[in-house]
């Protein structure tokens, strides 16, 4: 019985109303309704967690995310993780959070991963860590493609939050299952993965309501929008890494 993670979806939704969010899910048929599965998601915002995990509540499933350690330290966000089942990543020491995901997912849970490690300042995908597709095939269990699109536009980095109603779209998608066999080649699974997730993502792009003005900052460089390429994002993602280095060796 999960006592703390349904009243917590209960509340999200509330929340997500009083915003005037508009949701556009698809795709949700293919969340199993029984049995363990990878959920692999793009990385957009703050609240990618929250919004992935909207798309298995049709088939009646909680999604556990892994999240960093930092949130599981926090004195509120803390308890809550983990009376939810999330999976603390520790990404200097990341073996047990693997065999805990590793348990989660024989014992038929679905699991949320970020492949990008990362959160995406270009909004584009970045390249994908191979975790996702290692564990899907360590598990026995498919990988669901899911992507996001105008989370941004809520809370991320370098930009204002929207806490009050803006009626803003959020558009969800969830593919077909990919499954990748036992002694699968993991490489190619995270290709085919990333394939699968960029085809989503860019029909999404496609269907958007159209940005203008200081919303421009949401889209894109390659779109015409004022986000940071591809590489300037790169450049500020080590900038970050090598800030966090030095903070964690004083």
């Amino acid at each position: 019985m999960e006592r703390v993670y349904g009243p917590v979806v209960r509340i999200a939704k509330g929340v997500f109303k009083a915003q005037g969010l508009q949701f556009t899910i698809v795709g949700e048929e293919h969340v199993p309704t029984t049995g363990g599965a990878v959920m692999a998601i793009n990385h957009l915002s703050y609240f990618d967690f929250t919004f992935a995990g909207l798309a298995a509540v049709k088939s009646k499933r909680y999604v556990r995310f892994m999240a960093k350690q930092s949130i599981f330290e926090h004195r509120i966000a803390g308890p809550l993780m983990r009376s939810m089942k999330h999976i603390p990543v520790d990404r200097h020491a990341g073996a047990s959070s693997y065999r805990e995901s590793l348990r989660l997912l024989k014992a038929g849970e679905i699991v949320g991963v970020f492949p990008e490690a990362t959160m995406s300042r270009s909004f584009e995908l970045k390249p994908f860590k191979s975790g996702a597709v290692r564990m899907a095939r360590d598990a026995g269990v498919p990988l669901l493609p899911t992507t996001l699109w105008g989370a941004q536009r809520l809370w991320t980095k370098e930009a204002p939050k929207h806490r009050g109603r803006s009626g803003i779209p959020i558009f969800i998608e969830v593919g077909e299952p990919i499954w990748v066999p036992k002694g699968g080649n993991v490489e190619e699974g995270a290709q085919r993965l990333r394939a699968a997730m960029l085809a989503q993502l860019e029909r999404q792009q496609a269907a958007y309501p159209t940005l203008t003005g200081a919303d421009l900052r949401y889209l894109p460089a390659r779109l015409g929008g004022t986000a940071p390429t591809p590489q300037e994002a790169a450049e500020r993602d080590l900038h970050d890494m090598t800030r966090t280095k030095d903070q964690f060796n004083s």
